[in-house]
């Protein structure tokens, strides 16, 4: 029977029974398929509320984004306007204004809550 997880030894129950249940070719809607769907969504609110993970830097987003998109520094250069303004922003003298934001999240979708986060 399926329960809430409340400390980390149950938590390690719950990995173990994921493991055994993941090395299994489970067929979709079956009673194991079911129970590895439970147990997932309760170790990652168990994950959430006790390791949480906290946002990224804003300027290691906007790399971290830069580099999955493929995307050069030149070409952030004309998504934030100038290319000195790009150096700036990227070494940390120039913090990012509204318009920045509102561009890198339109042109390379990185949440606001992300763009907006004091550094």
């Amino acid at each position: 029977m399926l329960k809430p997880i409340k400390n980390n030894s149950q938590y390690e129950k719950a990995l173990e029974r994921v493991y055994v249940l993941m090395q299994e070719d489970l067929i979709p809607s079956s009673e194991k398929s079911d129970e590895l769907e439970v147990l997932s969504i309760l170790i990652k609110e168990y994950e959430n509320k006790h390791f949480p993970v906290p946002p990224p830097h804003p300027l290691e987003a906007i790399k971290f984004r830069m580099d999955q998109l493929g995307i050069s520094e030149s070409e952030l250069s004309d998504i934030l306007g100038a290319r000195s303004r790009k150096s700036e922003v990227l070494s940390g003298k120039r913090k990012l204004s509204l318009a920045m934001i509102r561009k890198l999240y339109k042109k390379l979708n990185i949440p606001a809550e992300v763009l907006v986060r004091e550094y």
